[in-house]
């Protein structure tokens, strides 16, 4: 089952380029956790529409090893659908989202606290055309690879 929030081509979201109350967001999201959820709740509010791109399966590769990502491309894209705080998930290859970033010009560009402004991806381009870069509140104890490190003991 697909969701009609799932942009599988950046094109589906054409509609979207240069809207200055989208709010864009980006990760792995391989095992969605409560720091997730947070985050892109908080995200959500800054603006009127939250679209989330989500690294494909070869980028987390290259990224976090080759023992990642323990969810297909597919279902990572599926459950950030799910969310009622998510409006449109679409995904890159490349190892940032910047070439995405310059193509759909988002408003607002929201990272969570384990970045800072001049870590971001992309935040100069879109303090260029007169978006704003933000910086949402880390969730302290929540964290992927943390998760996977229990389950594997």
């Amino acid at each position: 089952m697909t969701s009609n929030k799932i942009a599988l081509h950046w094109q589906d979201l054409d509609a979207k380029r240069g809207d200055r109350h989208l709010v864009f967001t980006n990760g792995c999201f391989d095992i969605l956790h409560p720091g997730h959820v947070e985050m892109l709740e908080e995200a959500r509010s800054h603006g009127d529409r939250l679209c989330v791109a989500v690294n494909s399966d070869a980028s987390v590769r290259r990224l976090k090893g080759s023992e990642r990502p323990v969810n297909t491309l597919a279902a990572r894209m599926r459950v950030l659908a799910g969310l009622g705080c998510v409006d449109h998930v679409t995904h890159f290859d490349q190892d940032t989202p910047l070439e995405l970033i310059q193509w759909l010009r988002p408003g607002i560009l929201v990272k969570g606290g384990d970045y800072t402004l001049d870590t971001i991806v992309g935040a100069s381009d879109v303090h260029g055309y007169g978006g704003r870069v933000l910086v949402i509140r880390y969730q302290d104890g929540y964290s992927t690879t943390s998760l996977l490190e229990r389950i594997r003991k």
